[in-house]
């Protein structure tokens, strides 16, 4: 081995120990069964209360049947890229269901929501244009922005004085035009775009908007159409996915208008080289859908709030410090890291699967425990999972 390798391959070692003594290391723990509110970690059942499983359907029976169909009919996948020989009628049949219960004229599908973002801003905004973009939005917005030659503009998270702060100083350098990108709703806080007051601010300074749906899509708003319909305002791009509530495995869309969808059918670099969406992820994402848009998933969305709003009333007595908010989305907050891996670790013993939040993933200084609520969740595991945070609060002094 080379002097050159090996002063390499130690400055990784050094960078991996000082990240472990910080606290920072995000473990990876073996789950040995399907997503749920319940799971098998280490050889036994845990209650699960960590994961973007928002309508529960991840595990369910109807998602895996319609996921096998799919491959059953078409295979394991295409072997090539959309434009080439990799596109499928359920490719088609998936953008116009995505496209069509979130009221959008077209859809475009990605591999990953993180290249949905990647590809959006470079194909449609150049060096003429401006992004202003919310500060707490998701890393695949801020790579996708860094790959675009807009001028880039940051307003503080939710503040409109300071977005139109921004709009202003846009519009005095004459950009050609102005879209102002953010979360729907923020995922490792819970809160929700205000997209009422960013539509106003977008009409007055003649300014688009793109809203990343990733964590709304499915179950905020009439029907789970999202973060913009819960507003009752509209947008001109969303982006979004299937590895969440609707469904839970992977792949990404872009929503707007059939023009816009074209033109990146022709330009996104993700969607030119990236192999088409598996049949198996389509058949289980429409699947989702038809789930998501009928009473049934209005009867699952009423049953996550209910969740979430005595999960978070039960953990509120019990004195954790909890973000405000309505979203299922509940994050604990803990401010040290170790702290937050303690507390996390503690709670496996207990039968209790979440993880704790550092940075990168956070801001340095505000460590937490990201817990989810699922329309799966019993009262009963809800209370569960409250009096094991409270038992271990108790021993770490966290309460």
């Amino acid at each position: 081995m080379s002097t050159e390798s090996t002063d390499f391959h130690a400055r990784i070692a050094a960078e991996l120990a000082d990240i472990d003594a910080q606290g920072l290391t995000k473990p990876e723990r073996i789950i040995a069964s399907r997503q749920g509110p319940e799971i098998e970690v280490g050889g036994r059942k845990v209650l699960n209360f960590c994961a973007n499983n928002y309508l529960g359907l991840a595990g369910a029976q109807r998602i895996v049947d319609a996921a096998n169909a799919a491959s059953e009919r078409r295979g394991g996948g295409t072997a090539s890229v959309r434009f080439i020989c990799g596109t499928l009628d359920i490719h088609k049949e998936l953008e116009r269901s995505i496209a069509d219960y979130l009221g959008f004229e077209d859809a475009i599908l990605f591999a990953a929501a993180f290249d949905a973002n990647g590809g959006l801003f470079e194909p449609l905004f150049g060096a003429e244009d401006a992004i202003v973009s919310d500060s707490l939005n998701h890393a695949s917005i801020i790579d996708g922005v860094r790959l675009c030659k807009a001028k880039r503009y940051r307003f503080a998270t939710s503040d409109m004085d300071d977005l139109e702060t921004q709009l202003k100083a846009a519009r005095a350098e004459g950009v050609r035009n102005i879209v102002i990108a953010t979360d729907g709703a923020f995922s490792m806080d819970g809160y929700i775009a205000k997209l009422k007051d960013i539509r106003a601010l977008a009409d007055k300074y003649d300014a688009l908007i793109m809203v990343d749906d990733c964590h709304a899509t499915g179950f905020l708003g009439p029907q789970g159409r999202g973060s913009f319909a819960h507003h009752g305002v509209e947008i001109d791009f969303l982006s979004g996915t299937f590895g969440k509530a609707l469904g839970g495995a992977m792949g990404g869309f872009i929503c707007a208008s059939a023009s816009v969808v074209q033109l990146l059918k022709q330009r996104a670099r993700p969607y030119l080289f990236s192999n088409a969406l598996a049949p198996s992820i389509c058949g289980a994402s429409m699947e989702a859908i038809r789930i998501a848009q009928g009473s049934e998933g209005d009867a699952l969305r009423t049953q996550l709030t209910a969740n979430a709003q005595r999960y978070r009333a039960a953990m509120t007595e019990a004195g954790f410090d909890l973000l405000p908010g309505e979203h299922p989305i509940i994050p604990v907050m803990l401010g040290d890291a170790k702290l937050a891996q303690t507390l996390a670790a503690r709670m496996l013993e207990l039968g209790v699967y979440v993880i704790g939040f550092s940075f990168p993933v956070v801001p340095r200084g505000a460590a937490r425990i990201r817990t989810q609520m699922s329309a799966a969740h019993t009262f009963e595991q809800i209370d569960r999972t409250v009096a094991a945070f409270k038992q271990a609060g108790a021993e770490l002094g966290v309460i």
